[in-house]
Formats: C-alpha cells, sequence, structure tokens
C-alpha cells in the first residue's frame, strides 16, 4: 500500500522571482535559507510523488469555467507559460495518472466531485516552490488546483475534508508508492487593489499559532472572520487547511515565517507532523 511520507507548504509570491536581482541582503538569505531547508525536507522524506495543491492564476481557467477543485490527471503537464520562469528548467513535468484518477475515484465515493484535467500548465504558483527548493530530479506531480482566487471559493472546513480525502487515497492506492504534499500559497497578501503589497502581519502571525496549535475548529472559526481581511492573496491559506486536512489536523512545524514587502507577501514555510 501506499504511505503518506510528508506533507509541507511553502509561499509562492511571484516577486519571489522577478524581483529577486533587486532584492537585498537581508530577503534573499531568508527565502534562500526557507526554501533549501524545505527541500531538504521533501528530499529527506524520498517521495516517490508529490501531490502539490495550488490556485490557478487564471492559466488554465476564467470566470466563465472555474471549477473549485480540479485533479490534473494526466501522464504529463506543462511548464510555467509567465515569461519572466522562462529559465524554470522543466519545459514539461510528468504526471501520475494511476494515482491521480484513484484520487478522483476516492473522493467520488466521499461524496466530493471534483472537475478533472489531462494535461494542465503548471504556473508559477507550482512551480516556484519546486524551483526555489532544489527538487531535481522532479518527481512525478499529482498537481491539483483549488480556487482560491475568484469567490464563491470552497469553505474553510471543506478544504479541510478534501485534504482528509487526499490522506484517505493515499492510504488505500493499491500499489507501494512513497507519497507527499505541498500546499502553496499565501500567506497574507493584496495583489491588484487599491492596498496592493499590504502585509497583515498579525493575521499571519495568529494564523500560523493556531496551524501549530493543531486544533481545526479553532482554525476553522478564526479564518472565517479574519481571512478575507487579510488581502484577497489570502485566500490561498486554504490550500494550507487541505494540508492540514491530510495531516489530520495534526499540529505543525514552522519552518520560517517572514513579512517581506519586497515580495508583496508574507512568507510562510511548514511541514506536519506525521
Amino acid at each position: 500500500m501506499a504511505e503518506l511520507v510528508g506533507v509541507f507548504a511553502a509561499s509562492h509570491g511571484p516577486m519571489i522571482v522577478r524581483n529577486w536581482s533587486r532584492l537585498g541582503p537581508a530577503p534573499k538569505e531568508s527565502l534562500t535559507s526557507a526554501f533549501s531547508e524545505l527541500g531538504r525536507r521533501i528530499k529527506a522524506a524520498r517521495p516517490d510523488v508529490l501531490i502539490e495543491i495550488s490556485p490557478d492564476h487564471w492559466v488554465n481557467f476564467f470566470i466563465d469555467n472555474l471549477p473549485g477543485i480540479c485533479v490534473g490527471v494526466g501522464e504529463t503537464h506543462d511548464g510555467p507559460p509567465e515569461p519572466w520562469l522562462k529559465e524554470f528548467p522543466h519545459r514539461v513535468i510528468a504526471g501520475h495518472p494511476q494515482l491521480a484518477n484513484h484520487i478522483v475515484a476516492t473522493a467520488f465515493e466521499r461524496d466530493f466531485e471534483p472537475s478533472v484535467s489531462y494535461r494542465l500548465a503548471l504556473d508559477h504558483g507550482f512551480c516556484i516552490p519546486l524551483w526555489k527548493a532544489g527538487l531535481d530530479p522532479l518527481p512525478p506531480i499529482v498537481p491539483i488546483v483549488l480556487n482560491d482566487l475568484e469567490p464563491p471559493h470552497p469553505s474553510v472546513r471543506r478544504c479541510f475534508a478534501w485534504g482528509a480525502i487526499l490522506a484517505e487515497a493515499v492510504s488505500s492506492y493499491p500499489a507501494k508508492l512513497r507519497v507527499a504534499i505541498l500546499a502553496t500559497g499565501g500567506l497574507s497578501h493584496s495583489i491588484g487593489e487599491p492596498d496592493m503589497g499590504r502585509i497583515d502581519e498579525a493575521f499571519d502571525r495568529e494564523c500560523l499559532r493556531r496551524f501549530e496549535a493543531g486544533d481545526p475548529p479553532g482554525l476553522f472559526g478564526f479564518l472565517n472572520e479574519r481571512l478575507a481581511g487579510a488581502g484577497n492573496g489570502a485566500a490561498e491559506v486554504r490550500n494550507w487547511v487541505a494540508a492540514h486536512g491530510a495531516a489530520r489536523g495534526r499540529g505543525f512545524e514552522l519552518i520560517k515565517y517572514d513579512p517581506i514587502p519586497e515580495v508583496y507577501v508574507g512568507c510562510g514555510f511548514a511541514s506536519w507532523k506525521l
């Protein structure tokens, strides 16, 4: 049977790449050390497959066709289309259709109806953490898109339940396979709004404290009350909630948190205790 060997989370702000040459020594060192430690932990888990949870930033979907959850079930997926990610070393990224389709089947058995895609383009949300964490060679990726961009979003509780389904699908997969989960996005940030660049450090620190505490009901209540006020990009914390659900609500270990104005994001990195 397959085994869930690691659950991780990381921010993915575009300016981490686009502004890299203009960052000062302190934010460069902070991001480099955080991504390096994230990569070390993922590599130490030795995953055969990586399930990655991220939003789609208007690359595969738009408001005329916007699934709440989409599972990439293809043999391969495309690398990032953003021109400023042209140095990303993978133009084609291997998928794992057997595990992906098992996730979909498990979801339908549990009254979830995710959409599927046989070839997704994996944008910066998926690719920046893979690149900056130094995951080379890449394991096959099962990409999962959560709608964090445009209301109506999946509820916080629903995202947690989705994570539990991922864990169930891994544990019931009938082949020997080491599987890890990486949730990307968040924490607080505002993009394309009048307050663009605002970071809500108080929200971020309390959010992280609640993830660390491993108290799902308390986390749900906090996010339902505060998430909407932490910037439109903070909706991506839902991906972290899905990872929390996959880890059965256990507390996590914070790798690093740093509010970095130059990249517009309260940058967080974590791994869950399994």
